[in-house]
């Protein structure tokens, strides 16, 4: 009796131990999972962020770089001489609304008054721009190859358009003409690259 009673309580150690076994498996599983959760979670917020810095770069940085684009890109098409044309003309041309923006180019050493030889004469090359009509006015300028230009103050049309009179002291015109070539106002061109350029650069025809 006591060797059955010895045998029962043994067993019944066994099958207590067992279950402690299983318990104790049971809560390992469970331990290391909040461990990989908690990890995860702190993990999770440098993710978010990495994504939400990709998205502000996509949707915030390029409209950003776009913005900022420098305005000579929409001039790629056309040459720096056609650009600095139309930005003089733009600046300082009498009338904006020509038909055509003509440039003339002329070199040194012709004189200021093309009917007159005699007359004082360009020092250096310069450029002339003129539209269609006497009312456009002109611009005859030099450029200096740093964003300046030298404004040479010369009429489209000496006397008028008309022959000089008899009465005119052609000395008085001609030390006229020499203040105009020894004192040009020097001027700094503004880097303007909108619509108005473009289209003053599509009007442009040479002499």
């Amino acid at each position: 009796m006591k060797y059955i009673l010895r045998s029962l309580f043994f067993i019944a150690l066994l099958i207590l131990a067992g279950c402690t076994d299983k318990e104790e498996n049971r809560g390992e599983p469970v331990v290391s999972t909040e461990e990989e959760v908690t990890e995860s979670l702190a993990e999770a917020p440098e993710a978010e962020d990495e994504e939400e810095s990709l998205y502000s770069e996509e949707e915030h940085g390029e409209p950003l770089k776009n913005s900022n684009l420098n305005d000579k890109e929409t001039l790629l098409p056309y040459s720096s001489e056609q650009i600095e044309y139309a930005r003089v003309w733009r600046q300082f041309g009498p009338n904006q609304e020509i038909d055509e923006l003509i440039v003339h180019l002329i070199p040194a050493g012709t004189p200021l008054d093309p009917n007159d030889d005699a007359s004082v004469k360009y020092p250096e090359d310069v450029i002339q721009l003129t539209g269609t009509r006497l009312v456009d006015g002109s611009v005859t300028y030099s450029g200096n190859g740093n964003g300046t230009i030298n404004i040479y103050n010369v009429p489209l049309r000496w006397y008028g358009g008309m022959a000089p009179s008899d009465e005119l002291e052609k000395e008085k015109v001609y030390e006229e003409m020499k203040n105009i070539i020894t004192n040009p106002k020097l001027e700094s061109i503004e880097a303007d690259s909108g619509e108005e350029i473009i289209k003053l650069i599509e009007l442009q025809k040479g002499h």
